[in-house]
Parts: C-alpha cells; sequence; structure tokens
C-alpha cells in the first residue's frame, strides 16, 4: 500500500441501545480527529509521534470519551487518569498512571519519555515531574462531568464496576435487567455493563515510522490506585519499526494477553500481515475478555479487530480511503 495511514479509536463495547444521537457525536468527533492527523501528515509532514500526541490531546481535550475531561470516576468520586505514548522508530517509550491534575496526560507521557531518565511515572511522582515541566494543571473538578457523577451513583447502588458512562441511567428498572441475566466477570469477580471507552491513535508517517499512543480514566467505581492497560507498554500500547498498535476493552484481558505486543511479535516472527495478526490475537488471545484494537504497519496497512458489541473507530490513508465506524 505505502504511505502514511492514521486510525483512532474511542473505545471497545459499545451499549447496543446506544441513542442515535450520542452515535452521531461520537462520529463527528472521531471524524475531526482523523481529519487533524491527516492535516497534520499531509501539510506539516509532521513524524508519526507528533501526529499521535497531537489527536490524543483532542480526544482528551473532549468531554465525549472516558479520557482527560469526562474520566470515569474512582470509587471515591476522584480521577486517576493514565496514558502511554510510544515512538517505534528506536522503541522509546513514556508513561504515567494516577494522575488527577494533568489537563492532558498524553503529553505529559511524552515528556516523562523525551525529559526524564524513566520510562514510567505514576501518582505523585508522576504530578510532581508535571510541575516541574510547566504541563497545564487544573483543579480535579476539571475533569468531572455531570453524566459520570450520575453513573458513578448507579454503580454505587448495584456495587459494581461500570464502564460506559454514556449508558442511559433508567434507574431502577435498569439496575434489576443487569442483576437478573448472566452477570459478566472481570478476573472472575461480577462486573455490570461492559462498555469501556479508551481513546487511542496509531499513525505511521510517509517515512514509514509507526507511533502509537492511548489515554484513559479507567473504569467507573474502580478501586483507588488500580492500573489498566493503556499505561502498560506491551499491553496496551506497542509500536516498533513493523507497526503501531492501541488497545482497549476489558484491561485485564488485555494485560494478560499482552495484545499489543503480540501483535508486533506474530508479524515479526511468524510473518503475519498486519490484520492476519490483529485477527490472530483477538481470537487467541483474550480467553474470555472482551477488547478490541487499531493498528497500522510500516507499509502504510491499518487494520483493526474487536469481539465485542462494538469499537468507535475510524481510518484514514493517503490513497484517499477513510471510514468512521462503531459497529
Amino acid at each position: 500500500m505505502g504511505g502514511w495511514a492514521v486510525a483512532v479509536h474511542g473505545g471497545a463495547g459499545v451499549d447496543p441501545n446506544l441513542p442515535l444521537e450520542r452515535q452521531e457525536q461520537a462520529k463527528l468527533l472521531l471524524t475531526r480527529c482523523l481529519n487533524l492527523g491527516v492535516s497534520a501528515l499531509r501539510s506539516s509532514g509532521l513524524p508519526a509521534i507528533d501526529v499521535v500526541e497531537l489527536v490524543v490531546r483532542e480526544l482528551e481535550s473532549d468531554p465525549l470519551f472516558n479520557s482527560g475531561r469526562g474520566s470515569a470516576l474512582t470509587e471515591k468520586g476522584t480521577v486517576e487518569m493514565e496514558a502511554s505514548i510510544m515512538d517505534g522508530a528506536g522503541r522509546r517509550c513514556g508513561a504515567v498512571s494516577g494522575v488527577t491534575t494533568v489537563k492532558n496526560p498524553i503529553s505529559l507521557a511524552r515528556l516523562v519519555m523525551d525529559k526524564s531518565p524513566h520510562s514510567y511515572l505514576a501518582f505523585s511522582g508522576a504530578e510532581d515531574f508535571a510541575k516541574q515541566q510547566g504541563v497545564e494543571l487544573l483543579d480535579n473538578d476539571y475533569f468531572i462531568t455531570e453524566d459520570n457523577v450520575g453513573m458513578l451513583k448507579l454503580a454505587k447502588e448495584t456495587n459494581t464496576i461500570m464502564f460506559d458512562y454514556r449508558i442511559p441511567a433508567i434507574g431502577s428498572e435498569y439496575c434489576s435487567a443487569v442483576v437478573e441475566n448472566p452477570p459478566l466477570t472481570m478476573n472472575g469477580l461480577p462486573i455490570s455493563v461492559y462498555a469501556p471507552e479508551t481513546v487511542g491513535c496509531v499513525v505511521v508517517d510517509g517515512q514509514g515510522r509507526c507511533a502509537a499512543a492511548t489515554s484513559t480514566g479507567g473504569l467507573m467505581n474502580k478501586m483507588m490506585g488500580r492500573i489498566g492497560d493503556s499505561p502498560l507498554i506491551g499491553a496496551g500500547t506497542y509500536a516498533c519499526e513493523l507497526c503501531g498498535v492501541s488497545c482497549t476493552g476489558e484491561g485485564e484481558a488485555i494485560i494478560r494477553g499482552t495484545l499489543a505486543r503480540d501483535v508486533a511479535a506474530l508479524m515479526e516472527y511468524k510473518e503475519l500481515s498486519l490484520q492476519d495478526a490483529v485477527d490472530y490475537v483477538i481470537k487467541k488471545r483474550l480467553d474470555e475478555g472482551k477488547a478490541g484494537l487499531i493498528a497500522v504497519s510500516n507499509n502504510g496497512e491499518v487494520a483493526y479487530g474487536f469481539n465485542s458489541v462494538g469499537m468507535f473507530r475510524g481510518f484514514a490513508t493517503e490513497n484517499g480511503f477513510m471510514e468512521v465506524g462503531i459497529w
């Protein structure tokens, strides 16, 4: 195929009853972010690593998906955000967890990669580093939306972890339906609604360099200090000379399957095509977990896969192909 390509996602595990208005809002946001990436690649000639950061910053700044502003709330009603970024050229990476005041966690992850001797900083250490680097800091209230406060209340009432702040809260009837249906589980424990909405972007630029970035607020009503797959290199995010991958879904299952790295490994060691590698890990590496991923290869291919009901996603390539979808 050749040339540059960009893919974005806004999470896997979509509620099948998601109102059409919400679906259109999601598609518009994905399209806007795709166009941002296309413009950067086409006119500015930015390297892949700069484009994935640019696109994910845009996703973090919009409250629609679960990252940055609009992040899911912990059991204590606070926000603990996490993000990671990886440059396939040299396999350089940076990640952060437990961030509570940083407007754009993905840019802090980039600074960890570029300006620190480390690959991963978390909680108070990440916050201290953010202050040192002079990034934009905001009160925790900025990240909290009314929708999320309502969903946390519902999650607490049903004593469950909840994944999708955009599923309409229909009150007790909805709760009863959740309880009466066969329970979903995470690490063997029952959970409620499955629809996480991590955001991510993968890019291959005109020079064939791949990069990936992922950002999330995690799970609604999650335990304090919980860390998912998004900031874990090789699990939720991975980039190398061959490809860039960003995952979304049940973090615990993605971690166990080292999902993002396995896509690259299958291409590297088994010489599978990008789409074949993606299909294999979705089918063979998730056990009972639900997840999805987007990927690009160094020759301009784009690919995706998911085993959930849907995944918010969009793709654009240099040869004019563009697609935005949910189901």
